[in-house]
């Protein structure tokens, strides 16, 4: 339908400024006259932002329809694009960054729920799919696309291009979504909202979120410089191999979306311990081109695989006050995406070698995958006698 049509388009224009750095990192440095990891902290700083940006603008989002909020998001986005095009130093460039991100969390996390509410309660996961469809065609067409431009007509015309894709989601976004003009809040929403963090599971959740895609960051982050000096592809190959990554998280995506509303947890699990034997193996298959080739596209159906179930595992988990947490789990893709990035930014630094960051994956995708398998445990646990709550407040069913 035309409503989740226009949100992919909004995923689409996110993810694409989002990822495309990844493509842009040598051109960058250059032309600003700073290194590699310096670089890099366009990406941490993004996905700080993000992090930052999703629980306050989602608080403002249980006060205002989510229509209305998703507009006003779009323009913040199209702001933070349009200030990185005009970037006169590293530093503005950066700024432009961090405000364009601080729209992403909010509108993903509210986006989650619009998408679920337009569907039947079975198909939910896979209406959530579909707009993260959005994100992962960024990675097909939107970041190797943003590449090629930005290698030919410089970075700088990448971000107008995504400045006017943001500009497109926006009026897509106020023709065809629903209204749904919301009553003023009742006494207490806030108190529902911040009670969601109180279930044991939503926060297992968000911590195999930021660990299970962390491990995806830790390697795509310096995918440029690893796949020219480590696997010897010239500067020209990084837009395919991108288009290969973005294919992969798409496949990843759809399939994880279409099984997560029949077998979450094994779905996920699945896809975390795939990832982790990806990446670790990707510190050797990434000094071959055709392995590399072929590692960089399972690292991304893996790591998107995850995308669905988790974010329907919160979802699942706080059906009353949905907004507040939706949103933070997107913010804690990101705050993954930001340790991953600055981990792998260290061990480059110290001199370990730019496929380094892949052995900082392995590490955090395994720990996801151990976060999943203990919340199977509790899932699957005998009820506590009756008058018996968990220490802190902390709930297993619920918030």
């Amino acid at each position: 339908m035309f409503a989740l049509l226009a949100l992919t388009i909004g995923a689409f224009a996110i993810g694409t400024t989002e990822f495309v750095t990844m493509g842009l990192l040598p051109a960058i440095a250059g032309d600003f006259g700073v290194t590699i990891p310096t670089a890099g902290y366009l990406t941490t700083g993004y996905a700080l932002g993000v992090v930052a940006g999703a629980p306050l603008l989602a608080l403002l989002g249980t006060r205002v329809s989510r229509k209305r909020m998703l507009i006003l998001l779009m323009t913040l986005f199209v702001a933070g694009n349009l200030l990185s095009a005009i970037a006169p130093d590293f530093a503005v460039l950066l700024a432009g960054r961090i405000i364009a991100s601080l729209a992403h969390g909010a509108f993903f996390g509210i986006g989650s729920i619009v998408a679920a509410g337009l569907v039947a309660p079975g198909k939910k996961a896979g209406a959530i799919a579909t707009m993260f469809t959005g994100l992962t065609v960024a990675n097909i067409l939107g970041v190797p696309g943003g590449t090629f431009i930005g290698q030919h007509l410089g970075w700088q015309t990448t971000f107008l291009v995504i400045t006017g894709l943001g500009v497109l989601a926006a009026v897509g976004v106020a023709t065809v979504v629903p209204s749904d003009e919301r009553p003023a809040p009742r006494p207490g929403h806030l108190r529902r909202e911040l009670a969601a963090f109180g279930n044991i599971q939503v926060l297992l959740a968000m911590l195999m979120t930021v660990f299970g895609f962390g491990g995806v960051f830790a390697a795509i982050t310096y995918i440029a410089p690893m796949m020219t000096e480590a696997a010897g592809y010239p500067d020209s190959a990084v837009t395919w191999l991108l288009v290969l990554f973005g294919s992969g998280m798409a496949a990843g995506n759809l399939i994880g979306g279409r099984y997560a509303d029949r077998r979450l947890m094994p779905v996920l699990m699945t896809a975390l311990a795939g990832l982790a034997l990806v990446l670790a193996v990707f510190t050797v298959t990434a000094h071959d081109k055709t392995t590399a080739a072929i590692s960089i596209a399972l690292i991304g159906a893996f790591g998107f695989a995850t995308v669905p179930p988790l974010q329907k595992r919160v979802l699942d988990q706080t059906n009353d006050a949905p907004t507040l947490a939706s949103a933070v789990n997107i913010g804690a893709f990101n705050l993954g995406n930001a340790l991953a990035a600055w981990l792998g930014g260290v061990v480059i630094g110290a001199g370990l070698g730019v496929t380094a960051p892949n052995w900082i994956g392995a590490l955090l995708a395994t720990t996801a995958l151990a976060l999943a398998a203990l919340s199977t445990r509790l899932e699957t646990r005998p009820e506590r006698p009756a008058g018996r709550e968990p220490a802190f407040g902390l709930r297993r069913d619920g918030c």
